[in-house]
């Protein structure tokens, strides 16, 4: 028997095994989807089933073992951010189709310059920027063949080769932090609190807080990847970047579009919301996306985003955010939360700091092996009861979580990024769990200390 095998008999064994032992306390609603939970995540953390497939069997166990109705259910399906999510998708594609993603990136790195180490650093910007307005995936897809261009104008030289390809990977992940649609982890968190506390995560609130941590940990990874010395120190390579001519039309109109999003996304909060107080972020980004739609590419190239594009869709991703908003309702409906919460009163004695550091650092290396989609959506309820056992403000602790999952450096399977630039073959295995290690450690620390004294200053919930 395979591993996989095993744990896809192990998944289903583990609910029965719940479901039907006695739990004190607990109501039969809850016991169901703490068994379901139980279920999803044996397969989530094994991969015994591809991550979507799994994420479709909250739809079938919730209902069935009696923790949710089918309608509670699938509404998580349809939850607004699902849709913010998607708007920020097809904006991102719209980026993609028509080029503006390379005209942005090598603006900065000719900004930044051409010397080794500034080169390293106008890549780490633009993959940065260009991740939190889409996929790290993508982001990392588009950049790995500009660097490796550059890589081949500079003759392969090491250690400049695996720092430019390290860069771009690190980069892509630490961007998609800085905004709620740069990665899964970010909205799977505003999904969670808006449903266990009613509290609205807008996006500017989260660049607020969020945007100074992805700036101060991209500039910390740069100043790591460049710590070599040249072999000659007063050496400024210039590398023949691609010619891409004048900006198009289409890329002008993809351009007006995304920036009239960004600046109602921005200051909707603290402007908008006065004359129209019934508009969000999801509406802002679905707007924007039915503009791609809608306004015409000129020149005879029909609309800025057709529906066959659109088909690409990474549906993928966005069954696993509603998978795990399912589990989030089916904790906050029944009394699973207070039950769990009950259980880590055992741990009570340790300082609330000390607490938040291992909770972090813990799904920092989880994330290692899992994906951070799946980890958030398990761990961040979860982590709703034992900050209520614990007293600790639960808010600020689950967004570190959330950062946590998203700064997984050491592996190759860890994030997509990762085994993008891996597959280059400029880098071995060895080199990044090293480097990543340190990463990792890096993050860890600057998340813990920008939850206890930066969150304060910027938020007050």
């Amino acid at each position: 028997m395979t591993w996989k095998n095993f744990f896809l008999l192990a998944g289903p064994l583990s609910f029965l095994i719940i479901k039907y032992i006695h739990l004190e306390g607990l109501s039969p609603e809850g016991q169901a989807v703490l068994a379901c939970t139980c279920w999803i995540a044996v397969w989530w953390i094994s991969e015994a089933a591809e991550l979507p497939v799994t994420s479709l069997l909250p739809l079938a166990l919730l209902p069935l073992a009696g923790g949710l109705t089918i309608d509670q259910t699938t509404t998580s399906y349809g939850h607004p951010f699902i849709f913010l999510f998607m708007g920020g998708f097809i904006l991102g594609m719209a980026i993609e189709n028509w080029g503006l993603h390379q005209r942005i990136a090598y603006k900065i790195i000719n900004f930044v310059g051409t010397g080794e180490k500034r080169m390293i650093l106008g890549f780490m910007l633009a993959t940065g920027f260009l991740s939190m307005w889409l996929s790290n995936t993508a982001t990392t897809i588009m950049m790995l063949p500009i660097g490796l261009s550059v890589i081949k104008h500079m003759g392969e030289r090491q250690p400049f080769s695996r720092s430019l390809m390290l860069g771009i990977a690190y980069a892509a992940s630490i961007g998609g932090m800085a905004t709620l649609i740069g990665t899964p982890p970010n909205l799977i968190l505003a999904g969670v609190v808006r449903e266990a506390f009613q509290i609205e995560i807008s996006f500017m609130q989260w660049m607020m807080f969020a945007l100074p941590l992805s700036i101060v940990l991209l500039f910390a990874t740069w100043l790591y990847l460049t710590r070599y010395k040249l072999k000659m120190e007063n050496q400024a390579e210039h590398v023949a970047l691609l010619e891409l001519g004048k900006m198009s039309l289409q890329e002008k109109r993809v351009l007006a579009i995304f920036s009239l999003v960004a600046f109602f996304w921005i200051t909707r909060s603290f402007i908008w919301d006065t004359f129209i107080p019934g508009l969000d972020d999801t509406i802002i980004a679905i707007v924007g996306a039915l503009l791609m739609f809608l306004v015409p590419a000129g020149e005879g190239k029909g609309k800025l985003m057709t529906w066959s594009s659109a088909k690409k869709l990474p549906w993928d991703v966005l069954l696993i955010f509603g998978a795990g908003l399912a589990i989030a309702k089916g904790f906050s409906q029944t009394d699973l939360a207070s039950w769990l919460a009950m259980q880590f009163m055992a741990v009570n004695f340790l300082p609330a700091m000390l607490i938040s550091l291992f909770v972090i650092a813990g799904i920092n290396f989880l994330t290692e092996v899992t994906s951070n989609t799946a980890t958030a959506s398990m761990i961040l309820p979860l982590l709703i009861t034992l900050t209520a056992a614990l007293g600790i403000p639960p808010i600020p602790l689950l967004a570190g979580a959330a950062l946590a999952a998203s700064c997984a450096f050491m592996l190759p399977v860890a994030t997509p990024p990762n085994a993008i630039v891996f597959s280059s073959g400029k880098i071995r295995i060895g080199e990044m769990a090293r480097i990543g290690l340190w990463l990792n450690l890096t993050s860890i620390l600057f998340i813990f200390l920008f939850i206890y004294y930066w969150w304060p200053i910027v938020w007050t919930v």
